[in-house]
This record gives structure tokens, C-alpha cells and sequence, in this order.
């Protein structure tokens, strides 16, 4: 796919199965944060920063999630990369409406190139970008919805979605969900072993259980509060039955087939603001891409019939 070596983009691939098969996904680099304190390196401003994403990414949705529930909007800008990478990675198609309103770039790469001097690592979306010095402050995900969270003091609508109270569990969650399912699902997709394949739908189907299981007890995974952990486990809900079930072979059950991660999920939908950022159709396409490992044909399967308006 391509990666970035000093600073200049190298079309290479830039993420490897290991020897085992098993899918390995890199670390992110930049991990500065903007912050309310005296004299913080980025500050907290309205307008001076700006968020790259893809529709389709669920490591993007998750940040794009909390800019929306925390009403930062009007105070931090965005930009959506086109559905699918190509051979210079992320890429802007204006004439589609995906555009790159800081720069005007053709590729995200060029961003990179822009806000990260010397860069050598993964050109990955999302990406916080501060206007006003011409940085990129932070490409982690997890990083990105702390900073929205919490980041941005007044600006932002009073509701803490990582009180201190709850850290300890949220974290568990986070941790345990990461591994087992916002990862296993590719872990199971990208496999290259019948043995890796197998452990990672194992993990994945785990854990639904699990889930399934908490949530016939509270309304959200901490209780009656919506939190961290809730928003960064939805985007892979919302994308497993028409991407994960199919595309990456995670078919032992769907998503409506657990009553109560099913009725969880179209809860969390109809929270305002939420709907706007999931777009089923994007990421049936996405995962059905032409891919000589998993699609060859590029064939793309019909949607199943999913009323997410109840």
C-alpha cells in the first residue's frame, strides 16, 4: 500500500502478515495532545484544528463519534478521505466530494509530508492537525477521542464520556474489545493460516458472547451511562453485518442475531448526531473491494435487509 520513509511517500506495503500468518497491525507515531493547561504545547482553541478521516475507517469513526457527541463541530474542522486507498494510500477525490479543505491535496500522504517533517512510518487516517503551527498533533485514534473528550474544556459540552470513576473498567473494556474484536475482526480477515484465522474468530465470536451477555444486564457497558468504552466498541458493531460477516469471513453469527448487542446498537444510532456518521453502503463496498488476496473479482454482495430505523 505504501508508507512514508523521511518524509517522502515510498509505494511499498506497509502492513505484513508474520510468518505465522497472523495479522499484525503497527503502532501509531505522533502522540502529542491539545490541552486546556498553562502553557500547553497545542492549547485548546476554537477553529486552529482540523480532523482527517475516512468514512469507511472504523479507527476514524470512532474520533469523528466524539466530535459529534461532544458538540465540537463549529470548533474543529474536517476533512473526509475518499472510501478506498490506492497505490498512493489515502486519497482525495474533490469531484466526489471528498476533499481536503486545509490544503487541497491529492493524497494524504502530502499532509504527512506538510505536518510531520522527516516522517517515516504508516500514512493513516485519523489525523489531528493544528492550523495555526502547521503540525500534525496526534494520527492515534485512541489519543484523538481523549483529546475530544476532554481536551478542548469549554468548548465542549460538559458530559465527560471518561469520568475518573470509571477509568479502571473502561480501560479493562477497551482493552479486552480492542484485542478480540475491533482488531479480531481483522485479525480473522487478514489472516494468512488456517491456525491464525481460527483463533481470531474464536476471539471474536468470544467476546460478542460476553458482550451480549453484559448488556442483557445494563443499558451500556458501564451501566446507564453512555461512555469511551460504548463509543469505541459501535463503529465495529455498525460495520458487521454488511463488511465483517462476509468480507472477512466472521460468519459463525451476525450482528442481529444477538438480541441485546442488537437492540444496543440501534440505541447508541439514534442518539443524536450519531446516524450522520454511518454509512452502511460505504463500508459493504469498502470490505468487498477487489483484493487479490480476499476478492479477486472484486465482487461486492447484496446488503442484507437490516432496519437500523426501528
Amino acid at each position: 500500500m505504501g508508507q512514508m520513509i523521511d518524509g517522502q511517500w515510498v509505494t511499498d506495503e506497509g502492513i505484513r502478515a508474520q510468518k505465522s500468518g497472523e495479522f499484525k497491525r503497527k503502532p501509531s507515531l505522533l502522540r502529542d495532545m491539545v490541552s486546556t493547561g498553562v502553557g500547553a504545547k497545542f492549547p485548546a482553541e476554537s477553529g486552529r484544528y482540523h480532523l482527517y478521516i475516512a468514512w469507511n475507517c472504523p479507527w476514524a469513526h470512532r474520533t469523528v463519534l466524539m466530535r459529534a457527541l461532544k458538540g465540537l463541530q463549529n470548533h474543529v474542522s474536517l476533512s473526509v478521505a475518499a472510501p478506498r486507498r490506492n497505490d498512493q494510500g489515502w486519497v482525495f477525490d474533490a469531484d466526489r466530494g471528498y476533499k481536503d479543505d486545509l490544503f487541497g491535496s491529492k493524497a494524504l500522504h502530502e499532509v504527512y509530508a506538510k505536518g510531520a517533517t522527516g516522517y517515516t512510518g504508516r500514512v493513516t487516517v485519523p489525523v489531528l492537525f493544528d492550523i495555526k503551527t502547521n503540525q500534525i498533533v496526534n494520527n492515534e485514534s485512541e489519543d484523538i477521542v481523549r483529546i475530544l473528550n476532554s481536551g478542548f474544556g469549554d468548548l465542549a459540552n460538559k458530559t465527560d464520556f471518561y469520568p475518573e470513576a470509571l477509568q479502571p473498567q473502561i480501560d479493562a473494556w477497551n482493552e479486552r474489545i480492542y484485542h478480540s474484536l475491533n482488531n479480531g475482526v481483522y485479525r480473522a480477515g487478514f489472516a494468512e493460516s488456517q491456525q491464525a484465522y481460527d483463533a481470531a474468530v474464536k476471539d471474536v465470536f468470544e467476546i460478542l458472547d460476553r458482550l451480549e451477555e453484559q448488556l442483557g444486564r445494563t443499558e451500556y457497558l458501564m451501566g446507564d451511562e453512555l461512555t469511551e468504552a460504548d463509543i469505541r466498541l459501535f463503529p465495529t458493531l455498525v460495520r458487521f453485518d454488511v463488511g465483517y460477516y462476509s468480507a472477512f469471513k466472521c460468519d459463525h453469527n451476525r450482528l442481529i442475531d444477538f438480541p441485546n448487542l442488537w437492540s444496543y446498537a440501534r440505541q447508541i444510532y439514534h442518539i443524536p448526531g450519531v446516524k450522520d456518521t454511518v454509512f452502511f453502503n460505504i463500508y459493504r463496498k469498502g470490505y468487498n473491494s477487489p483484493s487479490p488476496k480476499r476478492n479477486i473479482h472484486g465482487i461486492v454482495p447484496i446488503a442484507p435487509d437490516i432496519d437500523w430505523k426501528e
